[in-house]
């Protein structure tokens, strides 16, 4: 079972800006064969004082570990994916569509996992 968060302003579908940019992260815990919706998240982090931002990685970082998330999942994300991706896999899906991608997730949840184990060293996906 993992725990993911989704960027999302309307909770169907992506932002169109960087994962750190959206007004929530919709979180869900999902498995080979379910994923349920737990909750939505504000990102409170406030506004980058400049581009990538290591102060604004780090609040989501807080924020969302606090909530036990381990795969971040977005469209776009910034320059700050470097800071993230330490302690997330950090997964970019072409399709806007939550829906779609909770069903994509789910196929991967094996390279999901291999991507997890790599630890600090972890790439995205």
């Amino acid at each position: 079972m993992w725990i993911v968060a989704f960027s999302t302003d309307d909770g169907k579908h992506f932002i169109d800006r960087h994962s750190g940019d959206a007004k929530y992260f919709d979180l869900y815990e999902i498995n080979a064969s379910s994923a349920i919706f737990i909750k939505r998240i504000e990102n409170n982090t406030g506004k980058e004082e400049k581009h990538a931002d290591p102060m604004k990685a780090k609040g989501i970082s807080e924020l969302l570990k606090k909530e036990g998330v381990q795969v971040m999942v977005a469209k776009r994300f910034g320059p700050n994916i470097n800071r993230i991706k330490s302690k997330f896999v950090c997964v970019m899906m072409n399709d806007s569509d939550i829906e779609n991608s909770l069903k994509t997730l789910q196929q991967k949840l094996e390279t999901i996992k291999k991507e997890w184990e790599a630890g600090e060293e972890r790439s995205y996906l």
